[in-house]
């Protein structure tokens, strides 16, 4: 058995998150209280407690979904579970980074609330969008997407699975994209209702930001190999995991890519770690055959030690 633990990213959020693991372990609760000392605030209660409005906020959002699902891998952890490798979706990178012991949880709380603000800030309101294209290959979206330009950004930016991906840009291109790709064949083009267009080029000025602050940070070798987004390729070193942080603000995140390589490299077990199951419906997807399991509370976390065959105890 070859595990990989995977981290979600931004949309997994909701209020009450994390609450019954800090209630049961003491291994997450304090893993939240590491999150509140550095960001000087309670990010713990808007997990636990919300509300919507704050918790969606992307600059809230970032550093809740870390937290949060640092939180659940802490007592993963401490029963003995060990990943061979491991990678995020986007955000969920650097809950990677943490598992692998590149990033300490208090750099890398502090590094997603800013990466959040500067996300936000990058793009006025309202001037850019993403769409969740459905049922149409990869190829075809890229040329729907240079045609439907007109001088304006719009790309893949999270390439999610086969039959899901999500395009960014100017809203306007955005649309003009969109009626491409089901002009070309998609079964549906979704407006997403995000605060901001991640993952495309219009994120470069907070790349900039970004890359300023993560220079600034203490980055080790990782403990166990990452597969990162923007290459989806094996990181073995601190300063390659710190250039594919910086990177992805602006590429795609290549999650279907991303899965397959784990796959390759002998990955027969997934664990999605944190909020939500969006991350095992896609591995589903990718890797057919694949056992997937994941943990957010205290009753997966049961679940999911039982299936791999390590001690609950706690």
């Amino acid at each position: 058995m070859r595990v990989a633990f995977v981290f979600p990213g931004q949309g997994s959020q909701e209020a009450g998150m994390g609450r019954a693991l800090a209630d049961a372990f003491p291994e997450s609760r304090a893993a939240f209280g590491e999150a509140d000392a550095a960001l000087g605030f309670a990010i713990s209660r808007l997990c636990f407690e919300g509300p919507d409005e704050e918790l969606k906020l992307t600059a809230n959002t970032q550093p809740a979904i870390l937290a949060t699902s640092v939180a659940a891998l802490r007592p993963l952890v401490a029963r003995g579970v060990h990943p061979a490798f491991v990678a995020g979706h986007s955000l969920g990178e650097y809950s990677a980074l943490v598992a692998a012991g590149t990033l300490t949880l208090a750099d890398a709380v502090r590094a997603v609330r800013r990466r959040g603000q500067y996300m936000q800030e990058a793009v006025p309101a309202g001037v850019g969008a993403m769409a969740a294209i459905l049922g149409l290959d990869l190829p075809a979206i890229e040329e729907a997407c240079r045609e439907a330009a007109e001088g304006e950004v719009v790309s893949a930016a999270n390439v999610n699975s086969p039959g899901q991906v999500v395009i960014a840009g100017h809203a306007g291109a955005v649309t003009r994209a969109s009626e491409r790709c089901k002009a070309k064949g998609a079964k549906r083009a979704v407006p997403l209702p995000v605060s901001a267009p991640f993952h495309c080029g219009l994120m470069k000025p907070a790349q900039d930001r970004l890359a300023t602050d993560l220079a600034a940070l203490s980055f080790a070798d990782p403990a166990v190999p990452l597969v990162n987004n923007v290459d989806a390729e094996v990181v073995t070193t601190g300063a390659a995991c710190r250039d594919g942080l910086v990177r992805q603000v602006s590429g795609p995140v290549r999650w279907q890519e991303s899965v397959e390589r784990l796959a390759r490299e002998g990955v027969d077990t997934f664990v999605e770690v944190g909020p939500g199951t969006v991350l095992c419906g896609l591995v589903r997807k990718i890797a057919k055959g694949a056992r997937v399991l994941n943990v957010e509370s205290p009753e997966t976390l049961v679940a999911s030690l039982a299936a791999l065959g390590a001690e609950a105890h706690g």
